[in-house]
């Protein structure tokens, strides 16, 4: 099986927009690894999430602002020979972006922020209170450097 690079923008973003969440790696407060899956929204090489206003990862992302997010699509099992257990793979592709964490807090700048996040999911419109809108942490992440690889290509594929 083989991996190959994708640099072709657009099918990388292709490969972000149908994923349903990413997974947000940041360093907690001891200095280790601390992976959590969250919503988001993609748009000119800027990741949008959201969490609640205060908790353990806010400190962490606070004391550590680099990000690594990774989003992956078309998991498959595939194979070169049925019965060599080493010649398995998963088909997939993914991408995998670096950069750092800035918190959003002007309101009107957070209400156009939640449209997009909420527009990966679904195409209606929203209204939001303003003690929600106060009371949510946008992060947005610059994204410096991105990676994105298709893996678990049979030769033929290639």
């Amino acid at each position: 099986m083989k991996t190959i690079a994708i640099t072709d923008p657009a099918e990388i973003e292709d490969i972000i927009r149908k994923c349903p969440y990413c997974m947000v790696g940041i360093t907690d407060l001891q200095g280790n690894p601390y992976v959590i899956p969250m919503n988001f929204a993609y748009r000119d090489g800027v990741i949008y999430l959201h969490s609640g206003p205060d908790g353990g990862k806010l400190e962490m992302v606070k004391q550590h602002p680099q990000v690594c997010i990774t989003f992956c699509e078309g998991h498959e099992l595939v194979y070169m020979h049925r019965q060599v257990a080493c010649s398995y793979s998963m088909k997939s592709r993914s991408v995998m972006c670096r950069g750092n964490v800035r918190f959003i807090e002007e309101m009107d700048e957070k209400r156009n922020i939640l449209d997009l996040v909420m527009r990966h999911y679904v195409d209606y419109e929203f209204k939001y209170s303003e003690p929600a809108v106060r009371n949510v942490k946008i992060w947005e992440v610059k994204v410096e450097k991105m990676t994105c690889k298709s893996f678990g290509l049979r030769p033929s594929e290639l």
